[in-house]
């Protein structure tokens, strides 16, 4: 019976003295587990922080650049390039792009090389040859032919500000005719006054951002 005894107790220190190496290893064990799961969980969350300002990156990149169907009509190389126009005033930038010239036209008679060549960080919404074809000859040769009306015109094309592309999805705007112009769109989609669509815009040139529209803006 004594030796029973002695063998149930020898059998119980013996466990009592492996019982704490085993819950050590078990919350060893534990902390290695948890420590791989945060492991792991700092690794994804520093990937989607990466791809996320790479994505912001992306998208400031894009914003630099021009966008819109007519701008693959700009030459690719010269002084009517982007990178060409981008070294000079806005007035004689436009008059190396051969898509501007009816504007350049007017711009002259108006008067307003100087003005717009000298004036600094502002915005011109620029009609395309094709945008001055869609008003009837007899009342384009009228504007045309009074310097003051053609002022008006061409200055309510004119804000003096820089305006960016997100600033264009719903904006409104005080020209240097002193007439408003209203701004909407997303995604690189823009119209002006709710008829002139922006069809190469966030053009750079030296002392202007240039927005090509396809219609010509009237003073209201």
């Amino acid at each position: 019976m004594n030796a029973l005894r002695f063998r149930r107790t020898a059998a119980a220190v013996a466990a009592a003295a492996v019982l704490p190496f085993t819950l050590a290893a078990c919350s060893d064990s534990g902390k290695d587990t948890a420590a791989s799961d945060s492991a792991a969980e700092s690794s994804s969350d520093d990937a989607g922080a990466r791809e996320s300002e790479a994505a912001e990156q992306d998208a400031a990149v894009a914003a630099d650049k021009p966008f819109g169907t007519a701008c693959q009509s700009v030459p690719k190389e010269g002084s009517g390039s982007f990178d060409g126009m981008a070294k000079d005033p806005v007035a004689t930038a436009a008059s190396n792009n051969p898509a501007l010239s009816t504007l350049v036209t007017a711009v002259k008679k108006a008067g307003l090389v100087d003005t717009l060549n000298n004036a600094e960080g502002i915005t011109v919404f620029a009609p395309t040859n094709d945008a001055f074809a869609k008003i009837p000859k007899a009342d384009l040769d009228k504007v045309l032919a009074d310097k003051d009306l053609l002022t008006k015109v061409l200055t309510y094309h004119v804000v003096g500000e820089t305006l960016a592309p997100e600033q264009l999805r719903s904006g409104s705007f005080e020209t240097l005719q002193k007439g408003m112009i209203t701004t909407a769109g997303a995604d690189e989609a823009y119209t002006v006054n709710e008829s002139a669509k922006v069809v190469c815009g966030n053009v750079t040139t030296a002392n202007a951002t240039v927005h090509i529209v396809d219609t010509v803006l009237m003073p209201k």
